[in-house]
Formats: structure tokens, C-alpha cells, sequence
């Protein structure tokens, strides 16, 4: 009970002074170094501002993991300590979830299920988990948020654009607005549990031909705006097969190659948050896809200019890279600016510009793509920063997740034939009918122009 009044939204006011009185001492000795020239222990600085918001749990902890996994938004002292961050707030004890139950389905909920697990089968940032069993007997998945998100997200916003401010000041090599936009966007559209069951469908739609990815199925009598029900699937973690044989691993990356890409080339969407707990495999190594809050819809030309700039470095056109960078809302680009963007391209593309069997690639720090992005950060400053559009906050994000993924696995595919495969005969008209047929059914409007806009 402590615990949950802790992170309440009083509580977690009362903890923000602590935060903000260490941002403030951290924005002072960061302009020390920059302007006095005064020298900074910046991994003891990482430590205390990890130790700060380590303390808040809720939406905070969920945006420092991503920011700890896209590695143009953060220094890398930063980035190393908020990777480890612990993502689970404490789950809300027994009286709360009961309170929580009744104001979601009513005073008689409890009579609109079999049964209903007391203790959380998972706690996260925004809400616990509780299995339960229908009226036809049927395991299911209740995903209850927790009380005062909505207003606990909004506070947490404002700290992440002070943390932001604090490192542009010092570094002005990537412009974090666009950033910031794009993550308070997706974190909002989180809490509406109404969209996440519309794009659980949308998904289960798309994927129905994919013999081995299967989308739980939504009980919308047992769901509302802060709940949501669904089927329980059954799996193991996917790092339970990292010893297995190199096939069952070769599967796997299979399975969550198509799981990602085919919804994002064939409809313009993508699953934002390859988290560990997102996805499990069953004992035939197909794979469930799991949690749908944050499902970002990209506009059809954004999805071309992915497919432009592949063409372009694979045939070394740079007429053809300035267009897809132009496409993506890339401004001022000079020759300078396009080659270094180029640099972290090719890293991303690298796997399937190849055509051979092979590994993904490989991390010595524990942040895959890290190295990559220092060099990256460093030929910014030099040619005067940038502003990274928005869009790709997630689809970095999903390809670095991924590629970690695929990396554990040690999976050994011929990445170059599995992605031409995938876009052979792609048309952004055909992707754009395609859209406002499929993403309309399900409330998304066409296009998706209503999720992705700026």
C-alpha cells in the first residue's frame, strides 16, 4: 500500500523536487564545463540523475528506457545508466485493483468472470497484468492501468523536456524537439486503452496469414478506455533459446523479422516497442506478439524513402539518398550532412545490403548500433547539428531492438533476400490505397494521417 501511495501523483509531485534539484545542479555544472571550461565526472553525474528518477517508476522510467535505446538522443554516459533502469512500478495491492475493477466494468465485475487472479501476473510502468477466466472458461489477459496516469504522464513530460534541455546544452549535435514530440505523442496515445484494442485488431488482421506470429484475441465486453482483456497466449521468453539449434534460432528470427515488417511494407505500420516482455515463443517456435499501445502508422511516402535509401546505397546513388532524406522532412541538407548521415544508413542497411547468409552484427558495450552512433554524433557537431524528423524515433527504435534481438539469437539468415522478398513490387499508391482501406476499418483514419501528423 506504501509503495502504491508512493506513486500516486502526490507522491510522485513530492518526488519531482527531489529531481529537479539535481537537474538544477546537473544544468549548472554542464554549463560550467561548456562556458568556464571547468571539468565534469560525468559518469558520477549519470549516477545521481539515474538514482533520481529511478525513484519515480510510472511513465518517467518507461521514456529513460527508450531514450537508452536510441543512441543519437543521449550522451553515452547517460545512456548507460539509464539502460539500467528498472522498468516495473509496484503493482497495486488487492484493495486498489478492486476499486480500479469496479470503476472499469462496475459494481458487479466480479460476477462478469469465472475467476480473477488477485496477485499481478506482470507490473509495468503504466499498468499490471492479472489473469482471469471468462464466463466460457476461457484464460484471459486483464491489463488494469494504474490510477492518475493520465496526469502523471503530463508531469513526466515536462521532465523529460527539462532533461533535454539540460543536454542541449551542452551538445547541440541533434535538436531533441522533434524527439520530444514524437514520445509524448506515443506515451499519450498509450494510456487509451480504446486504441490499443482497435490496433490489436488492425494486427491480427494484417498478421491472419502468418502461420507462425499469432495477436491475441480482444474481449471488448471486458474492456474499456483503462482496461484492457484479451485471450492469455502461453510462451516462453525468446532469450530461453539462445542456446538452441542454430534452425530453431534461424525460425525465430524469421518469425519476428515478418512479425515487424510485414505490417510496416505491406500497411504502413510499425510495433514501436520490441521490449523483451513484448513477444514469446510457443513450443512449435512460432511466435505471440504481445502489447499494442504503442503502434506507430507511418504516411506512405515515409515508408518509400525507406526503400529509396536502401536502393540508394546499394547502387551508390546519392541523388537518390538526398530525395529519401528530403522525403523523411529532412532540411538544409548539405554534402557534408547527407555522408554523415549516410554513416549510421549504412550501419542500419548493412545486413541487407549483403547477400549471404549472416549474423546481424555484433555489440561490445551492451547498446547495439552505440559505436555506430558516437561517430555519427561526433560529424554532426562538426557540420553544425541536425534535427532528426520525428518518425524516426520508433523506427529507429524498432530496428535496434530487433537487430539485439537477432543478435542474442546469433541467427544466421540471408537478411538480403528476406527484405527484397518483402518489397518486391512495393508502390507508394498501392501502399496509400491499401492504408485507407485496412487502417480505416479500424479507426485510424487514411493513411494514417491522424496518427502521424506532426
Amino acid at each position: 500500500m506504501a509503495d502504491q501511495e508512493e506513486n500516486s501523483l502526490g507522491g510522485r509531485l513530492r518526488r519531482y523536487a527531489r529531481v529537479s534539484g539535481t537537474m538544477s545542479g546537473l544544468a549548472a555544472r554542464l554549463a560550467g564545463e561548456r562556458y568556464l571550461g571547468v571539468k565534469i565526472d560525468r559518469d558520477k553525474h549519470s549516477r545521481d540523475l539515474k538514482d533520481a528518477l529511478g525513484g519515480l517508476k510510472g511513465p518517467l522510467m518507461k521514456v529513460a528506457q527508450i531514450l537508452s535505446t536510441i543512441p543519437e538522443a543521449l550522451p553515452k554516459e547517460y545512456a548507460d545508466e539509464l539502460r539500467h533502469l528498472q522498468a516495473n512500478a509496484p503493482p497495486m495491492g488487492w484493495p486498489f485493483v478492486k476499486r480500479r475493477m469496479r470503476a472499469e466494468l462496475g459494481p458487479d465485475w466480479e460476477k462478469k468472470l469465472k475467476d480473477f487472479s488477485r496477485e499481478a501476473a506482470a507490473a509495468a510502468s503504466l499498468g499490471q497484468v492479472h489473469k482471469a477466466y471468462g464466463p466460457d472458461g476461457a484464460l484471459l489477459a486483464c491489463k488494469l492501468q494504474y490510477p492518475d496516469m493520465q496526469s502523471a504522464v503530463e508531469a513526466d513530460l515536462k521532465q523529460l523536456k527539462m532533461v533535454f534541455g539540460i543536454f542541449e546544452r551542452y551538445d547541440k549535435a541533434v535538436s531533441t524537439k522533434q524527439i520530444h514530440l514524437e514520445i509524448s505523442d506515443r506515451l499519450r496515445e498509450e494510456l487509451d486503452y480504446e486504441r490499443e484494442a482497435r490496433a490489436c485488431r488492425l494486427y491480427a488482421d494484417i498478421l491472419a496469414d502468418e502461420p507462425n506470429i499469432h495477436v491475441p484475441t480482444v474481449v471488448p465486453e471486458l474492456s474499456t478506455r483503462r482496461l484492457l482483456t484479451s485471450h492469455w497466449l502461453e510462451g516462453k521468453p525468446i532469450l530461453d533459446y539462445v542456446d538452441a539449434d542454430l534452425e530453431v534460432r534461424n525460425q525465430l528470427a524469421l518469425n519476428m523479422f515478418r512479425a515487424w515488417y510485414v505490417p510496416l511494407y505491406y500497411y504502413g505500420v510499425i510495433h514501436g516497442d520490441p521490449h523483451l516482455g513484448n513477444y514469446t515463443v510457443c513450443e512449435d517456435h512460432s511466435i505471440n506478439l504481445l502489447d499494442f499501445g504503442c503502434i506507430r502508422v507511418f504516411p506512405a511516402p515515409f515508408v518509400g524513402g525507406v526503400i529509396d535509401l536502401y536502393h540508394s546505397l546499394l547502387n551508390g546513388d546519392e541523388a537518390l539518398a538526398v530525395h529519401a532524406y528530403e522525403t523523411w522532412g529532412f532540411k538544409n541538407l548539405t554534402k557534408d550532412l547527407v555522408d554523415t548521415l549516410n554513416v549510421w544508413a549504412n550501419f542500419i542497411y548493412a545486413p541487407i545490403l549483403d547477400d549471404r547468409p549472416r549474423t546481424m552484427g555484433e555489440t561490445n558495450n551492451g547498446i547495439y548500433g552505440r559505436e555506430t552512433a558516437e561517430t555519427v554524433h561526433k560529424r554532426l557537431r562538426e557540420v553544425g547539428g541536425v534535427e532528426v524528423p520525428r518518425e524516426f524515433v520508433f523506427m529507429d527504435r524498432a530496428a535496434l531492438g530487433l537487430g539485439s534481438v537477432f543478435i542474442h539469437l546469433k541467427a544466421e539468415v540471408n537478411w538480403y533476400r528476406l527484405f527484397n522478398e518483402l518489397i518486391d513490387g512495393f508502390n507508394v499508391d498501392s501502399l496509400t490505397e491499401r492504408q485507407a482501406v485496412k487502417l480505416g476499418q479500424y479507426g485510424f483514419g487514411p493513411a494514417g494521417i491522424s496518427v502521424a501528423a506532426a
